[in-house]
C-alpha cells in the first residue's frame, strides 16, 4: 500500500512561504487549477450501479421504450426500503445455512433488524455530493490552510462485508472559495457508508472537495482499524491502516505537506 495513494496528475512545481502566499510558480492560478483538477471526472466519485442511460424519450434506440420517458416511467428503479423483504429473507435463509432456527424467539425479527441495518450501514448510496453541500459554499478572500482532523469513519470493507472504523483529517487551502465546516464531515459520511476499501474512500473524499471548491491544494489522511484483520484472518488487534492523498499543492510542495501532516499529527 502506497501511503501517498494519489492519482497521476500532471503538476508544476510550486512553493509557498509561511504566510501562505505562492511564490515562484511560472503559471496563474486557472493554468495551474486545469493542470490537475481536470483529471476527474463524475466517474471518480461515482455510485456503482447508477444507470448510465437518461431517462429521455429522446434517447437514441430508446423511443419507444417507457422506461426512457419521464411521463410514463412504469418501472421506476425501487426504493431501498423497498428491498427489505428480499433482503430480510435472504438473511433468514444465511441464518439456516448457519444451522440456527430462524424461527425461534431471538432470533424471529433478526433478518429484518439485520436488514434494516444493512441499510443504515450503506445508506452513502443514496446522497450525493450536490444534495448534502446544499449550497453551503462561500465565497471568501481566505488563502490560508482549513484543517479539520478526527472525523470519526465508520465503513463496511466490501471483500467480507465487516465494518472498518478510523478518523479522517482533510486539508485544503482555499482560493476564493470556503465549505462549511459541517459539509466536510458530511462529504466522509458519504463515501464512507457505502462498501469500500480505504484506499478508494480517501481518494474519493479527497476528489469530492476539489470539486465542491477547486481549492489550491487539497489533503486527505485515514486511519483505519479492520475487522477483517482483527475477527478473522491473522486477528492482528493493534494493527491500523493508514492511507492518504495529496493533491495540488500538497502534492507539489513538501512544506505544505509537512505543515498539514504536523497538524493531523499534533494532539
Amino acid at each position: 500500500m502506497n501511503g501517498e495513494a494519489n492519482p497521476s496528475v500532471k503538476s508544476h512545481p510550486i512553493s509557498i512561504n509561511n504566510g501562505g502566499q505562492k511564490k515562484g510558480s511560472h503559471l496563474t492560478n486557472m493554468q495551474r487549477q486545469i493542470s490537475w483538477q481536470e483529471e476527474f471526472s463524475d466517474n471518480d466519485i461515482d455510485i456503482p450501479g447508477t444507470p448510465r442511460t437518461p431517462r429521455t424519450s429522446t434517447t437514441p434506440g430508446h423511443e419507444k421504450c417507457t422506461f426512457h420517458h419521464d411521463l410514463e416511467l412504469d418501472h421506476q428503479p425501487p426504493t431501498r426500503e423497498a428491498l427489505l423483504p428480499d433482503m430480510a429473507h435472504s438473511y433468514r435463509m444465511l441464518l439456516s445455512s448457519l444451522g440456527e432456527n430462524p424461527n425461534r424467539q431471538g432470533l424471529l425479527k433478526t433478518p429484518e433488524r439485520a436488514a434494516k441495518a444493512m441499510l443504515f450501514f450503506t445508506k452513502g448510496y443514496d446522497q450525493t455530493l450536490e444534495d448534502v453541500l446544499n449550497g453551503a459554499i462561500f465565497d471568501e478572500d481566505h488563502d490560508e490552510m482549513v484543517v479539520v482532523k478526527d472525523i470519526e469513519m465508520f465503513s463496511m470493507c466490501e471483500h467480507h462485508l465487516v465494518p472498518f472504523y478510523g478518523k479522517v483529517s482533510i486539508g485544503y487551502l482555499p482560493k476564493n472559495k470556503i465549505l462549511g465546516l459541517s459539509k466536510l464531515a458530511r462529504i466522509v459520511e458519504i463515501f464512507s457508508r457505502r462498501l469500500q476499501v480505504q484506499e478508494r474512500l480517501t481518494k474519493q473524499i479527497a476528489i469530492a472537495v476539489t470539486k465542491a471548491v477547486e481549492p489550491t491544494g487539497v489533503a486527505v489522511v485515514v486511519e483505519g482499524i479492520h475487522m477483517c484483520m482483527v475477527m478473522r484472518g491473522v486477528q492482528k488487534i493493534n494493527s491500523k491502516t493508514v492511507t492518504s492523498t495529496m493533491l495540488g499543492v500538497f502534492r507539489d510542495d513538501p512544506k505544505t505537506r509537512e505543515e498539514f501532516l504536523n497538524l493531523v499529527h499534533n494532539k
